[in-house]
Formats: structure tokens, C-alpha cells, sequence
């Protein structure tokens, strides 16, 4: 065994920023992800020293000779299909999610030294949450219910993980979000957020937090454990007021559609987001460094002089996609974020047999 430690899905937000903290901790850092152009330009932005090797993780002969190769100490298993893409790609998604689980799991537990396996998973794990019905906030024992094909995938994924030979550790991350602006600028973001009950409610954590957390996990006193990644108490928010708070501190105030609020008489018409109880995985994990009020305060200040602008602009943006909002025209008066999703994209609904 080397003292390597392998990230998977290195280049998406959580995976790139995770890689900057191992690098930053002075860990040696493999890093993983699809040989695909975007990939190689974002590898040209790793930390020095960070070793990128391309593998195509549902392929389980590269996922055996990725392992073996480097022999990791620990392996941080971020490579996901996540909504809304993953509605159109279920098939694709199914063999990342859950597939690439396996072969990753089976290829490790053949090493001489195995090592310490570090799973992302989602409090999509829990299903819809209708906070008129579940006032409790979620805990590692709250009982599993997927709503969608995502946390069905990610329950299977951790079936697998309880079910292999390795220490493991398992993370459900929260709502990640990022202080980069750019970030939010991206129409089907938007249009996602805005299907969503405005009344639900959301915990939030900075992607920064959320790499402290798996770098923390690979050595933590926690293996066998089932940790909930989410910020600070600042970070328990209401759906709303999330996304209207970011653009304000672009300097898009005002600049967002209103949604509709979710039905307080139907579970089944709610999304997968709640509050959550952080106190055990902020314990092992110390991970929590950045409030709610920290990062709009740095978002504005990324913005800089664009904020002016966004001001500005901020009536005409909101007329433009109010017309392009999910609920644009409709009468009823609660949200449908399955029915939006499925118009939209596709039936997100699991499987049949599925968790």
C-alpha cells in the first residue's frame, strides 16, 4: 500500500475542491475522473504534485488496473450523475452510480492492504421531506425512502458499501454550495431550483467545508460510521430564500421569480431536502469553518464590480425568467417538483424494486 489517496469525479465541484484540500493537507493525491477535454483543462489547474490518471470507472477491467496501480491507503468515491441530468441518463446513471460502486468496492478488497473506503452519498437518501408532516430533523437512523432514481442509486450505493470487507465511512452531504459565481449562471440550475417548494426546508454547506469533511474521513475515528455533512446552524434555511440571497449578493436583487409554496397535505409532493443533525460528523470531522452570512458576504465581494451591473439588470432578468419559470402560466396553487421535474426532463421516479 501506497500513501496515496485516490478522489474519483476529481473534477466536478465537490471533487476539484476536495483535491485542493488533500493537496493543501500535504496528502499525496491521485485524482480520477473521464479523459474528456474539460477534464484536461481543469487538470491543468490541480495543485503541484496532484497525479491525474483518466479512467472510465464503468469499465471494471480500468477500474481493477487503476487500483492496483496506485494502491491507495484510502479512496474518496465522489464520481456521481446527479439530478437533473441524471433523469435523462438513467441507464448511464445507474452504471455510475451504482456499477462504478461495486467494481471500485471489489477492486479494493483484493489489495494486499486494503483501503479505507470514503463514500458520497445525499439526504436524497431520505426521499421527500414535508416539513408540516416531519417537523424532526434528519439523523443517520431517520429511515430511507427515495423519492427519485438519484437517492435510490446512492441507498444502493451504500448498501454496498455496509456489505464490503473494507473500513468504511459514509457521507450524506447537505445542499453544496460555492461563493464562485459563475457557478450560478447556468439556465437548468435556475430553472431546477425554481420547481422546488419554497417552503421547503434546506441545509446548506460550503463546498470548502464539504472537501474538509472527506479529507478528515479518510483517517477519522469513524469507520462504520454514517456521518451528515451540512453547515453550521446558520446553514438550516427555507428553499426561498436560498437562491434569491445569492443573487442579491451578485447584485441581482429582486432579480428572481417568486415559486410556489409545497402542498402541507401531501408528503409525496415535497423534494429531497430537510435540516439536519451535523453534530456527530462535526465531532469526528471538524468541517464546519464557513456560516451562511460568511459566504454571501464573499460572494459579493467575487463579484466585484459586476454586481453594478447585475443591479441594473436586475427588472429584465426577472421578466425573463419569470416566462421561462416551471410554473410560468400554471393555476394551481402548490408546487409539483416531480411532475415539473418529469415535464421537463424525465420520470424521476426510482425503478421498480429499487430501496
Amino acid at each position: 500500500m501506497t500513501d496515496a489517496v485516490l478522489v474519483t469525479g476529481a473534477f466536478g465541484l465537490v471533487g476539484s475542491s476536495t483535491v485542493k484540500r488533500l493537496a493543501a493537507d500535504g496528502r499525496r493525491v491521485v485524482a480520477t475522473d473521464l479523459d474528456i477535454p474539460a477534464n484536461r483543462k481543469a487538470a491543468e489547474k490541480l495543485p503541484p504534485g496532484v497525479e491525474v490518471q483518466y479512467a472510465d470507472l464503468t469499465d471494471p477491467a480500468a477500474v481493477d488496473a487503476l487500483i492496483a496501480g496506485i494502491a491507495p491507503a484510502a479512496i474518496i468515491h465522489l464520481a456521481a450523475i446527479i439530478p437533473p441530468f441524471i433523469y435523462t441518463r438513467r441507464g448511464l446513471a445507474e452504471k455510475v452510480n451504482v456499477g462504478a460502486t461495486a467494481s471500485l468496492l471489489t477492486a479494493a478488497e483484493k489489495q494486499p492492504s486494503p483501503p479505507r473506503f470514503v463514500q458520497a452519498s445525499s439526504i436524497a437518501v431520505y426521499g421527500a421531506r414535508n416539513p408540516h408532516t416531519h417537523p424532526d430533523v434528519l439523523t443517520a437512523e431517520t429511515p430511507l425512502h427515495p423519492a427519485d432514481v438519484y437517492g435510490a442509486h446512492k441507498a444502493a450505493a451504500e448498501k454496498l458499501v455496509r456489505a464490503s470487507a473494507l473500513d468504511w465511512v459514509i457521507l450524506r452531504l447537505g445542499g453544496v454550495l460555492t461563493v464562485d459565481p459563475a457557478a450560478y449562471m447556468k439556465l437548468d440550475n435556475l430553472y431546477f431550483e425554481g420547481l422546488l417548494p419554497t417552503d421547503g426546508r434546506l441545509q446548506t454547506v460550503d463546498v470548502r467545508d464539504v472537501a474538509r469533511a472527506f479529507a478528515a474521513a479518510i483517517t477519522a475515528d469513524a469507520v462504520g460510521e454514517t456521518l451528515l455533512v451540512g453547515g453550521d446552524d446558520t446553514h438550516r434555511l427555507i428553499q426561498g430564500d436560498v437562491a434569491p440571497a445569492m443573487a442579491a449578493a451578485m447584485g441581482l436583487v429582486g432579480g428572481l421569480p417568486t415559486g410556489l409554496k409545497g402542498d402541507p397535505k401531501s408528503d409525496g409532493d415535497w423534494f429531497n431536502t430537510d435540516w439536519m443533525d451535523t453534530a456527530r460528523a462535526q465531532e469526528v470531522l471538524h468541517h464546519q469553518h464557513h456560516s451562511w452570512p460568511e459566504m454571501l458576504i464573499e460572494t459579493a465581494n467575487k463579484a466585484g464590480a459586476r454586481r453594478h451591473l447585475l443591479r441594473i439588470a436586475a427588472p429584465v432578468t426577472k421578466a425573463i425568467f419569470t416566462r421561462r419559470a416551471a410554473y410560468y402560466g400554471r393555476t394551481e396553487p402548490y408546487a409539483d417538483p416531480w411532475g415539473a421535474i418529469a415535464k421537463k426532463w424525465a420520470d424521476p421516479r426510482p425503478d421498480e424494486g429499487t430501496p
